[in-house]
C-alpha cells in the first residue's frame, strides 16, 4: 500500500523568537560587501588600533602621559582615567566575542559568560566614571555629548540584557547593536581625529573635539539601524503580511 505524503496549502509560521542566526541560508552567493565577516575585521581592525592607541600611554603612573586633559585639584582623577581605559577596552573585547556568530553557534557558555563581562565588569564601571567623575572634571569642550552618549551606552546595554533574561533573544540581538555601535562611538572618534591632526590639516580643535563628539555615535546609531533595516529586508520574505518581526521592530507590509 501506498500513501501519498505530500501535503499542499501548509504555509509554516516562523516562531517569533528565533534567532536569526540560526535560519538557513537560501539563496545564491552573496557579494563580499554584504556578508558579515568582512565588516567583523573592519570592526577588529578598529578596536586593535584603540588598543595599541589607549594602553601605552597609561601603563605608567606618569599622568604626563595621559591624552586627556587631568584635572591637578581632583588627585584620584588620573586613577579614574586608568579605570575607565581599562573598562572600556575590556568592553571592546568582549564586544567582539558577544558579535562572533561562530563563537555564538558552537559555545553558547561562552558567549552567555563574555556578555555578563561586557554588561557588568564593562559598560557599567565605564560609563558610571565617564558620567561621575571624568564629564565634571573636564573641559567643556564635547562633554555633552560624550555624557549623551554615556547614557544612551548604559541604557541600551541594560535593555539588552533584560532581554536576555526573558528570553526574548531577538529583541536581546537588536538592542545588543545598538550597544556595540556605541561602544565603538570613542573608538571611530579617535581614528578620525588622528587621521586629521596627522595629515596636517589645519583645524579647529574645539570644533573637531566637539563635532566627533556627538557626530561619531550618532553615525554609528544611524549605521546599526541601516542594518537592522538591511537584514530585515533579507529576512522578510519570510514573514506573512501584518507579522510584526522582533528583530527589527518592522512589520511586515
Amino acid at each position: 500500500m501506498s500513501q501519498n505524503t505530500q501535503q499542499t496549502g501548509l504555509q509554516m509560521t516562523p516562531p517569533e523568537g528565533l534567532d536569526t542566526d540560526q535560519r538557513p541560508a537560501v539563496g545564491a552567493e552573496r557579494p563580499w560587501w554584504k556578508k558579515y565577516y568582512p565588516w567583523y575585521a573592519v570592526a577588529g581592525g578598529t578596536v586593535l588600533f584603540n588598543l595599541l592607541y589607549s594602553f601605552p600611554h597609561y601603563f605608567t603612573t606618569d599622568s604626563q602621559a595621559s591624552r586627556s586633559p587631568i584635572d591637578s585639584s581632583f588627585h584620584p582623577h588620573f586613577a579614574f582615567l586608568i579605570a575607565h581605559v581599562v573598562t572600556g577596552n575590556l568592553a571592546l573585547v568582549t564586544m567582539m566575542l558577544q558579535a562572533w556568530p561562530h563563537l555564538r553557534r558552537t559555545r553558547p557558555e561562552v558567549h552567555r559568560w563574555s556578555g555578563r563581562v561586557y554588561v557588568f565588569g564593562a559598560v557599567i564601571p565605564t560609563t558610571l566614571i565617564v558620567l561621575f567623575v571624568l564629564v565634571p572634571h573636564r573641559p567643556n569642550q564635547g562633554s555633552t555629548g560624550l555624557a549623551c552618549s554615556a547614557v544612551l551606552w548604559l541604557g541600551t546595554t541594560l535593555y539588552a540584557w533584560r532581554k536576555a533574561r526573558l528570553h526574548r533573544y531577538a529583541e536581546h540581538r537588536r538592542w545588543m547593536i545598538y550597544s556595540f555601535s556605541l561602544a565603538l562611538f570613542t573608538t571611530y572618534g579617535r581614528v578620525v581625529a588622528e587621521m586629521i591632526l596627522n595629515w596636517g590639516l589645519r583645524v579647529n580643535t574645539e570644533i573637531l573635539i566637539e563635532g566627533t563628539s556627538w557626530g561619531a555615535w550618532i553615525i554609528n546609531l544611524l549605521i546599526a539601524q541601516a542594518y537592522l533595516e538591511f537584514t530585515a529586508r533579507r529576512r522578510s520574505k519570510d514573514l506573512p503580511a501584518g507579522r510584526f518581526d522582533p528583530a527589527t521592530g518592522a512589520i511586515r507590509q
